[in-house]
């Protein structure tokens, strides 16, 4: 056992070897009928650790932003995580937008999945420890009326437990349809899913930021707002931080934003604008980890909880677990079911709901293995977003 010195420290046998990042690997994943960009940091260590960047699109500009990145920080030890980020965002100049930064931030999980690894610790430990002991999810729902929505519901509780839900408002076309039928068809729909629903369950909903005047997401939010909704997320574009102001003091509703929005200055106009009382912001595409705990603490100090965005495979899930254990003012987690997909062997352990929450663990780093044979052909699927086109010729809002 080492002495303690006189001063109350160990004697140090020993300083921390410098380790290095000697390689920056990209893999495209299938994700449906969409690819997903997977990252693996390697280092002189044999260490190393996996990231997941979001499909901001083009998916085929991952690799060779990633390569890039590599000449930025081969020989970096990949435990400064604060350093390295500095450095990438001053070197890049200018702001590397959603499809620099959906690398960054693959490249930040992978740095604290190494980090973890070195230390023999779950990541949650290296961000102060848990806060929490366990993750509480929720799950997409939908349906032709709210019968059907509702249905589903019971079904992903009684196999995983989930009491809380997601559903899109719109039984009309919100493009085509007189937005009073908009409304009125919405507040019927969540009428239904909460007469055939426990009275504990919650269920938030997403216009899907398809509205453009703010009188008309208004209009919604009163519609919905009997029924006692979770959250109501996005109905407006994140552009002009005084709209969002505005609609947020005539709601009667908890409004929710943040997975079109980067980083913690972007966070923080709708934040100081008093714009949300819920934010959203997405690990694979903010700037990481790292970034979103700056995110996080910025929005405690104001009182805003955080919901992350995370419509993700099993690798991003196992980032937002690390974050959402760590995080006093974290909320609730988006969730997708990597056994309804090919992404369930993508790692060898995916986290998976109990109760309709996520059990922590205590293995090193992320908690998960990434199955790289299970990758390894790298096919790549073109995917893109296609708008809604109006009656009139114009396009809508996806």
């Amino acid at each position: 056992m080492e002495k303690i010195r006189a001063d109350g420290y160990f004697k140090r046998r020993s300083i921390v070897k410098r380790m290095r990042i000697t390689a920056i690997k990209t893999f495209m994943a299938r994700f449906g009928k969409r690819p997903r960009g997977l990252i693996k940091v390697e280092t002189d260590e044999g260490l190393y650790g996996w990231g997941e960047a979001y499909s901001t699109g083009p998916d085929l500009s991952v690799e060779p932003i990633a390569d890039y990145i590599f000449e930025m920080i081969q020989g970096d030890d990949p435990r400064r995580i604060e350093y390295i980020m500095m450095k990438l965002h001053q070197q890049f100049r200018f702001p590397p937008g959603g499809a620099g930064l959906a690398v960054i931030s693959a490249i930040d999980h992978a740095l604290w999945d190494i980090s973890g690894k070195a230390a023999g610790l779950p990541v949650y430990m290296l961000l102060g420890g848990h806060a929490r002991d366990r993750i509480r999810v929720y799950r997409g729902i939908g349906g032709r009326d709210g019968i059907e929505a509702a249905d589903q519901a019971h079904k992903l509780h009684e196999d995983w437990g989930f009491t809380a839900f997601k559903t899109s408002p719109y039984q009309r076309d919100p493009d085509a349809d007189r937005w009073g039928r908009v409304c009125d068809a919405a507040a019927t729909y969540f009428e239904q899913i909460r007469n055939n629903t426990p009275a504990d369950w919650e269920i938030a909903f997403d216009p899907h930021a398809k509205i453009f005047e703010p009188i008309r997401a208004l209009q919604l939010a009163n519609a919905l707002a009997p029924y006692d909704p979770y959250f109501y997320e996005e109905p407006l574009r994140p552009e002009h931080m005084p709209a969002w102001a505005r609609l947020r003091s005539q709601m009667q509703v908890p409004l929710a934003t943040g997975e079109s929005l980067y980083t913690r200055f972007e966070f923080l106009d709708v934040i100081s604008v008093q714009g949300a009382d819920i934010i959203q912001p997405d690990i694979c595409v903010c700037g990481g980890l790292l970034e979103m705990r700056k995110i996080a603490a910025i929005a405690e100090a104001h009182y805003v909880s955080i919901a992350p965005h995370n419509p993700m495979g099993p690798l991003a899930t196992a980032v937002n677990v690390h974050f959402s254990a760590a995080t006093p003012n974290f909320k609730i987690l988006e969730y997708l079911l990597p056994t309804e997909t090919e992404w369930n062997d993508w790692v060898d352990e995916p986290y998976l709901p109990k109760d309709g929450y996520l059990e922590l663990r205590d293995r090193p780093g992320l908690g998960v293995e990434v199955n790289e044979s299970a990758i390894a052909d790298n096919e790549y699927i073109h995917w893109q977003r296609t708008c809604p086109i109006r009656p009139d010729g114009s396009t809508g809002y996806i």
